[in-house]
């Protein structure tokens, strides 16, 4: 087979000049506004313990987890994103009136119809917007990110709320161990706009997902596969969380690493390079081993699950903001994101302080 040498360099060069041209115009994706909610109840491990019989020492060694927070009777998953909807608004500088779409991810919403996003936006006096729920467990805030990006490169002027709600603890068996002492409730929020100035820049996401291994952490409840079929029917054991841990784990640091390796990769960069690392706060053991695999050292990897527990979507936008609190995140920093949940879905990315 004869190869053109010369046409192929030229048409190499055209290209890389006409992606060079596509990158000047697009718009870059900043995080304007980070705000979070934690509900006030507190369920310790000392609390478990006595149900589960279980010292705090075991659930903390194998969690890395001392309490977490539970949404309160008469609570919604939409009250709690109201909350920390208000405060990323606030802290972006601007009032609610000029948000234009509202992505609301969670795998614990209100109910089924009508979606916790139009709830949400009915909730903060607003309407005519485009408002949309979609699912993807603990990986939400990194897909929601990822839709963000696509809008703006339509509407450049839009303002995105981005809001990860999960009230865990309605999906979890009262005596389901594994689950218990893993999940807790919360919400993230973040203002999602284009355009130079404050606000960490989001340089690249990556997604990725494998629907094969979806029984090993699923809850059916109130869908068609769960179904009830008339009114005062018993729950079943389909509608709660079931887990399977031993699996979840290999394949989370597995996937993970070789999610974050790959963004790394296509940006030209190393794990020496990142300088701070804020990975879904799903568990101890998870996150220090996929910190090992990459070479990220433990002192650059932002924790918050102690006080919060597995919190799903929205441990990392909570975890994000907790960062800025501490004042972790400086100017020009490089900041790696990476999540994994049921599906399994998975996903990493890139922000620049």
């Amino acid at each position: 087979m004869n190869f053109d040498l010369e046409g192929a360099a030229a048409l190499k060069g055209a290209r890389t000049e006409r992606l060079a041209t596509q990158s000047r115009h697009t718009p870059r994706c900043r995080i304007l506004g980070l705000g979070g909610y934690l509900p006030e109840s507190v369920l310790s491990n000392d609390e478990l313990g006595q149900i589960f019989d279980l010292p705090d020492d075991w659930i903390f060694s194998r969690t890395g987890i001392r309490e977490r927070r539970i949404i309160a009777p008469g609570q919604d998953t939409s009250d709690m994103a109201l909350v920390a909807s208000r405060a990323a608004i606030a802290d972006a500088g601007m009032g609610a009136d000029k948000i234009t779409h509202i992505l609301l991810g969670s795998c614990a919403p209100d109910g089924l119809i009508p979606n916790t996003a139009c709830t949400l936006e009915h909730k903060l006096g607003l309407s005519g917007l485009m408002a949309m729920d979609f699912n993807v467990a603990c990986s939400g805030f990194l897909y929601g990110l990822y839709l963000a990006r696509a809008i703006l490169l339509l509407e450049p002027q839009a303002k995105i709320l981005l809001v990860t709600a999960e009230a865990m603890s309605r999906i979890c068996a009262p005596q389901s161990r594994n689950v218990r002492i893993l999940f807790g409730d919360g919400a993230g929020a973040a203002v999602i706009g284009a355009g130079e100035g404050p606000g960490a820049s989001v340089d690249d996401v990556l997604l990725s997902s494998d629907g094969t291994h979806g029984e090993i952490l699923a809850a059916h409840g109130a869908g068609s596969r769960a179904a009830y079929s008339s009114p005062g029917e018993p729950v079943g054991e389909l509608y709660f969380l079931r887990m399977n841990g031993r699996e979840v784990f290999k394949h989370a640091v597995c996937n993970l690493t070789e999610i974050c390796l790959t963004i790394l990769a296509r940006n030209r960069l190393a794990p020496a390079d990142i300088d701070l690392f804020v990975p879904h706060q799903a568990n101890l053991r998870i996150i220090e081993a996929v910190g090992q695999r990459l070479g990220i050292p433990a002192e650059k990897t932002h924790l918050y699950i102690e006080h919060c527990g597995n919190t799903s979507g929205a441990s990392i936008p909570l975890a994000l903001e907790d960062a800025v609190r501490q004042k972790r995140l400086h100017p020009g920093d490089r900041i790696l994101l990476a999540s994994f949940g049921a599906g399994f879905t998975w996903g990493a990315a890139l922000l620049r302080g």
